[in-house]
């Protein structure tokens, strides 16, 4: 078999478009560092609602080259922190509003590919938890009662109606929510790119910012940057500025996809609503049918690496593709012997508490923290950044997520032991449900760690 590209499959197959170069100017009305989903968002709607406004777009490599470009392509209404979390700080009603915030936005992403004309390959088809064990029934059982006490629409599916949605011989059952969408994410943010820049926004590539203070952004070539507002829309490369190297802690995920497969292999597995997927384990896994019929699969488990530095090298993690193809010939032994062609990797960012949060103070905004839930969430940030730069009250701005700060990580060396210890963890507690059929020990440890949810 021909080795696989090392680079994400939907660098290979979205259409070339236009790079964004050019001077960079000395001000604009709002600076926006950053030129992935959330910064791209925030232009989008802010030109949207005051077209006159001079909006530049900054981005030290190009357009969704982070997490935005590398992502599982899920437009989820999964929020990395349980309802009961916010609800002891912010109350039922409105925790009510936020969950019901992030399910509109699922449909916002899709009205707005229908609007601008972005070919993303947008499929609403929900979200399957597959159940693979005694263990995960219980936690997704529970999963469904707790859904019916907060409304989002988790329901459970017998091993029949599982298996009719994605026929794995693993599987006992599974949950399905219907508030999630497949979409190419490269396609998404290339669309996305040059609508904004049709609303007249300027974007620069290639322009790294080493500093955001009041009013001004610094370039690493000297360039100062002055503006009356200034979002950091950073995610994973928030520990790169001054004075908030513990605010996020980036931490990898790794994806693996298969060579196109034909339509009588997909009859034989399933996602004819191209439902995306996933498990009930502990260690995070995610899968999509692709815009060009293949699999799609990735999953977390790759190492923090100590101080929070990023790097291409951590991109390919050969233990880690294995252990993916592993699982997901496992899960579908209809896939043996069909070719791995692309591997590749990328940080997401991850606050203390799990808890994302989006703000504006004395003129600078900012939003991340997604967890690896950020292609529906950065379209809500981008919608209520743009009210809170325009200050405009909404129903957006009073939103609980608003204003949050999370603590900041421990300095090393114990972020870079708690984090993988927490990694580590995920796998043995999968490793004794599989081994005992109960939750295993660990889940209320994994649990208290990753926010409640």
């Amino acid at each position: 078999m021909t080795p696989p590209r090392q680079r994400p499959l939907w660098w290979d197959t979205a259409p070339e478009t236009p790079r964004y170069r050019g001077e960079v100017p000395q001000s604009a009305d709002v600076v926006i560092v950053g030129g992935g989903f959330t910064g791209l968002w925030s232009a989008y709607y802010l030109l949207e609602h005051q077209p006159d406004l001079s909006v530049l777009v900054l981005e030290a490599e190009h357009v969704g080259f982070g997490a935005s470009g590398r992502n599982g392509g899920w437009v989820s209404a999964y929020w990395p922190v349980g309802p009961e979390t916010i609800a002891a700080r912010h109350g039922r009603e409105k925790t009510l509003d936020m969950m019901a915030a992030v399910r509109e936005t699922v449909d916002e992403v899709g009205a707005r590919c229908e609007a601008e004309g972005i070919d993303a390959g947008y499929a609403k088809g929900g979200a399957l938890s597959l159940v693979r064990n005694a263990a995960q029934e219980v936690r997704a059982r529970a999963e469904v009662a707790h859904s019916d006490d907060w409304g989002l629409g988790t329901a459970w599916l017998d091993q029949d109606a599982a298996r009719d949605r994605l026929d794995s011989p693993e599987v006992i059952g599974a949950t399905h929510n219907p508030s999630c969408a497949r979409v190419h994410p490269r396609r998404l943010i290339d669309g996305l790119t040059a609508a904004v820049a049709r609303r007249g926004a300027m974007i620069r590539e290639g322009a790294r910012v080493t500093r955001v203070s009041r009013g001004l952004v610094l370039l690493e070539s000297g360039r100062r940057v002055s503006a009356r507002h200034i979002l950091r829309a950073t995610e994973a490369w928030t520990p790169h500025l001054p004075k908030h190297e513990r605010d996020i802690a980036p931490v990898y995920s790794m994806m693996v996809a298969t060579e196109p497969l034909s339509e009588d292999q997909w009859a034989g597995i399933g996602l004819r609503e191209r439902e995306v997927w996933g498990d009930a384990g502990h260690v995070v896994i995610y899968g999509q049918r692709t815009v060009d019929n293949r699999m799609a699969f990735g999953g977390r488990g790759a190492p923090y690496h100590f101080g929070s530095v990023i790097g291409a090298r951590f991109d390919q993690e050969p233990t880690v593709f294995r252990d993916l193809t592993r699982v997901l010939r496992t899960i579908l032994p209809q896939l043996d012997g069909v070719e791995i062609t692309h591997t590749w990797g990328g940080p997401l960012g991850i606050a203390r508490d799990w808890h994302p949060s989006v703000g504006y103070q004395d003129g600078v905004g900012w939003a991340g923290g997604y967890v690896g839930d950020g292609v529906a969430a950065t379209n809500l940030a981008g919608r209520t950044l743009a009210d809170l730069v325009l200050d405009r009250r909404t129903a957006l701005t009073t939103l609980p997520w608003v204003g949050h700060r999370s603590p900041r990580w421990e300095p090393e060396p114990l972020r870079w032991l708690g984090i993988n210890a927490g990694l580590r963890a995920a796998h043995l507690a999968d490793a004794e449900e599989r081994r005992t059929g109960r939750p295993a020990r660990l889940g209320a440890v994994i649990e208290r760690l990753t926010g409640g949810h």
